[in-house]
């Protein structure tokens, strides 16, 4: 049974409904990008360049190509997970995260989203690490690469569904006939993610954190399925760290 007949039911693409943890992702990754655009806009207003803006914003918020820079900048290894520098980038991004998260919200709850959304973006930036330390062609850019963005948070997302909801169509018609088949539309996602950095930025450098990614959400919900929340304990720690100066009940 889904998570959503147990309640009031939720259309499989939604937004605005309470505990709805998909569209408090958008908020704060379109926060994110809000914030940091007006600051640029500032800094050019001021008379400094963007190089300059990279250097005292955007150096603080990405994530290091080396470990070495990491172990000064520790906060990025989540900070990169909400940076969306482009308007393609978080217009893509966003859509894609509200398709894929709102049906697997609608199939397993809003408490599978955020859990998955971190342990796949943080997956990936594993993975990028790695490759820039351990590919030979990539070791010597280490010093001044950086990644950042939710692409491969929304990698983990698009694989679980895939995986707990292969028989959803996007577009259905009201009588139940046509739509387009969740292994169609994962199978578009994964193509236009991967064609976004080879053809488009010609950087294979961040195909790592896509491949991070989607181990995640295949393992995650493999897990899930079996009756193992890998998002439990997080979840629970979550919801002390925010209730933590709540009166209690009694």
């Amino acid at each position: 049974m889904d998570v959503a007949e147990k309640g009031e039911p939720m259309p499989i693409l939604s937004l605005g409904e309470g505990k709805n943890m998909v569209t408090q992702l958008l908020l704060v990754n379109l926060t994110v990008f809000i914030l940091l655009f007006f600051t640029q806009i500032v800094y050019n207003i001021e008379g400094n360049s963007t190089i300059r803006f990279n250097l005292d914003v955007m150096n603080n918020v990405i994530l290091p190509a080396s470990f070495s820079r990491l172990a000064r900048l520790p906060w990025t290894f989540i900070t990169s997970l909400f940076v969306n520098e482009s308007v393609w980038l978080i217009f893509g991004n966003m859509v894609w995260l509200w398709a894929f998260g709102s049906v697997l919200q609608r199939k397993a709850g809003p408490g599978i989203i955020l859990p998955l959304y971190l342990f796949g973006g943080m997956a990936g930036n594993l993975l990028y690490m790695l490759g820039m330390q351990f590919i030979p062609a990539w070791h010597p850019t280490q010093f001044f690469a950086s990644y950042f963005g939710s692409s491969a948070s929304v990698m983990s997302l698009a694989v679980a569904t895939l995986l707990l909801a292969p028989d959803v169509r996007f577009f259905q018609k009201l009588n139940g006939g046509g739509g387009i088949p969740m292994w169609v539309v994962t199978v578009l996602y994964i193509l236009m993610a991967v064609s976004e950095h080879l053809f488009s930025h010609h950087d294979l450098t961040t195909l790592p954190a896509l491949i991070g990614g989607a181990i995640t959400g295949f393992l995650f919900m493999s897990a899930w399925k079996k009756g193992n929340d890998w998002g439990a304990g997080f979840n629970k720690l979550v919801y002390k760290a925010t209730h933590l100066f709540h009166p209690k009940e009694n």
